[in-house]
């Protein structure tokens, strides 16, 4: 018969005291929360969600595996949680740039946009933005919003360098959204091979279908 003091031993985590159960106290269980999700973070980023096992996530977090449940029934909730809670679109607030961002060449101002793609995240969460968009929903529709808010970053800025084209709308559309596409894809290239395209040739490019 196993006594109680093996089974509480068995039940310890490596590194706790006697009477820890792993739980944490107080105001820790958030801690575990953002200790299981920085772990999940880093292992779906390097080996991909599918590959990773809720066990490893709970090992790499030091919490039991039925805490990561007790926060995330399934193991996509942590996926959706990721992309929700860690990644963001900044949205322009197109009177303010008007404002701040005075009218200047076509080429110049989209050069500026693809140097700052404008996605609030961590170089792992990008890497598992685009590594997850094309089998999980979440992922893809957070990408798909990063990318109409490049192309509305982009008819903006064109239209604020290149006032007489405004009439012209279906060529602003098709260059703002070849703009948010190749800048979308270059961004996905540099997490593959590092290789990145250079933003002025792009803008140079997109500016002079337009002049």
């Amino acid at each position: 018969m196993i006594g109680s003091s093996v089974w509480s031993r068995a039940r310890r985590r490596p590194g706790t005291r006697r009477g820890d159960t792993g739980r944490d106290k107080g105001g820790d269980e958030r801690d575990a929360r953002t200790r299981i999700l920085d772990a999940a973070e880093e292992l779906f980023a390097v080996a991909g969600y599918e590959a990773t096992a809720t066990a490893e996530i709970a090992k790499r977090a030091g919490v039991p595996k039925g805490l990561v449940f007790h926060y995330f029934p399934r193991k996509i909730d942590v996926l959706i949680t990721l992309v929700q809670e860690r990644t963001g679109v900044e949205e322009l607030d197109e009177a303010d740039a008007g404002a701040a961002e005075p009218p200047h060449d076509p080429a110049a101002m989209l050069a500026r946009l693809a140097r700052r793609v404008p996605l609030r995240a961590s170089p792992a969460m990008r890497r598992i933005l685009f590594r997850e968009a094309d089998t999980h929903r979440t992922v893809r529709e957070r990408l798909s919003h990063l990318n109409r808010e490049i192309a509305r970053r982009a008819r903006f800025a064109l239209e604020l360098a290149l006032p007489g084209a405004r009439g012209d709308a279906a060529r602003l559309e098709a260059a703002a959204a070849t703009f948010a596409v190749v800048l979308l894809y270059q961004e996905n290239l540099s997490h593959l091979t590092g290789e990145r395209i250079d933003p002025d040739l792009l803008a140079d490019l997109i500016a002079k279908a337009l002049t």
